[in-house]
């Protein structure tokens, strides 16, 4: 069993009207349950990739989802095109493991979020039978990398056998 993407974010709790990043959205796996939560609120989805992008905007409009804009760019590169401290929560989720800045991808996390704000990050476990074969990252070094980001480790959320799920707030 894989990790429920409305149930975890159901344990956040997110406020409808809240702004939110999606990360590496890709087809909007946790775009869309993140959408319905924050009904009053807007989500942006970054993904370096066009495709996956148009697929999500599909399953947006056929779900009646308005609140979602998608962008095109790499976290890693800092210009995700979203304001300085506009948004109240930030995801990060199955995307680690095909970064290669790590720490610019934080840097650009704490740029968008707002103090206070909170990011949650899920990623495959690095003793994962399933998942990628190279570049799974512990829970450890993404505390670390975390903190250096001026971010602190609020809790770690129930996940399965092959996920985590952290939830850090930015100071």
């Amino acid at each position: 069993m894989f990790i429920n993407p409305a149930e975890t974010l159901n344990q956040i709790g997110l406020k409808k009207e809240m702004t939110a990043v999606d990360f590496g959205a890709g087809g909007g796996g946790w775009t869309l349950p993140l959408a319905k939560i924050l009904e009053d609120g807007f989500v942006f989805a970054v993904d370096i990739l066009e495709e996956p992008l148009s697929a999500l905007q599909g399953k947006a409009r056929s779900s009646g989802l308005n609140n979602i804009r998608t962008i095109i760019s790499d976290i890693e590169a800092g210009v995700s095109k979203i304001s300085s401290q506009s948004c109240d929560f930030v995801l990060i989720t199955n995307v680690l493991f095909q970064v290669d800045d790590k720490d610019a991808a934080f840097k650009e996390t704490s740029r968008v979020l707002k103090p206070g704000g909170r990011l949650l990050v899920v990623d495959w476990l690095p003793e994962a039978t399933l998942g990628p074969k190279e570049g799974k990252v512990s829970i450890q070094r993404v505390k670390e990398i975390a903190a250096k980001a001026k971010f602190q480790f609020e809790k770690e959320l129930p996940a399965e056998l092959y996920h985590y799920g952290l939830l850090f707030v930015k100071e």
